[in-house]
């Protein structure tokens, strides 16, 4: 068959292991101008910020985006205490810093035991939730404040695995639309030292892995022949 031809490329799932800075739409744009596949979306955004598994949906499987974005998600990152941030994580302005040289290993751990089941969260301002007709980030880059409404969540697990001078090591399992750096800025609040993310990885969406993933280096050395050997079928994967 003809890699040309739209035919080609199955409908189906590619796990793309996004690097820092791109966004997800980045990543759809990319194999869908590389490849030259019509229809490219994803099932549930990562910030430009984080790294890790990006589920993209190619074809048909982008009728299915509503299914494959509802799945659980796992993540492996690092916070540090004692900054404030306007995006609450590192890469916003800085808004105030605090002394974090009393907190404790389990002065966290106990921390985040009040962010673990079933919790409420206000979407951070800067973020794709819209107000209105308008993502919130945009009005946030006109420094507009909104008043959000907090939805319910829920936090499966969240293991602090270590703390390192101001950083802490953690593991998280939330379900859909759950803001990582939100409960990371929270917890800084309730320590009383304020606490941003500093690294976000994203290891598994519902049934898929990191280990499946293809990185952005690898597709763009990838014939059409290769990746079409690395997409996942759609049928195996309707839940």
């Amino acid at each position: 068959m003809n890699p040309a031809s739209p035919a080609f490329f199955p409908d189906g799932i590619l796990p793309v292991d996004k690097p820092s800075d791109w966004t997800s739409h980045d990543v759809c744009h990319f194999v869908r101008k590389r490849f030259r596949i019509e229809k490219v979306g994803h099932a549930g955004t990562l910030d430009p910020m984080a790294t890790g598994l990006v589920v993209l949906l190619l074809g048909r499987a982008t009728k299915q985006s509503n299914t494959f974005s509802g799945h659980d998600k796992t993540y492996e990152g690092v916070f540090r205490l004692g900054v404030k941030t306007d995006s609450q994580d590192r890469t916003g302005k800085i808004l105030a810093e605090g002394d974090a040289s009393r907190v404790t290993l389990e002065d966290v751990k106990l921390a985040a035991l009040a962010f673990t089941g079933e919790i409420m969260q206000t979407p951070p301002m800067v973020s794709a939730v819209k107000h209105q007709g308008v993502r919130l980030y945009k009005l946030a880059r006109q420094g507009k404040e909104v008043d959000r409404e907090a939805r319910p969540v829920t936090v499966h697990e969240f293991l602090i695995r270590d703390k390192q001078g101001d950083r802490v090591h953690f593991f998280m399992r939330v379900s859909k639309g759950t803001y990582v750096r939100t409960i990371v800025h929270e917890i800084g609040e309730n320590l009383g030292c304020f606490a941003v993310l500093d690294d976000l990885r994203r290891t598994q969406s519902g049934p898929f892995e990191i280990k499946q993933a293809v990185t952005i280096d690898e597709l763009k050395q990838m014939t059409p022949e290769a990746l079409r050997e690395r997409i996942l079928p759609l049928a195996p994967c309707r839940f």
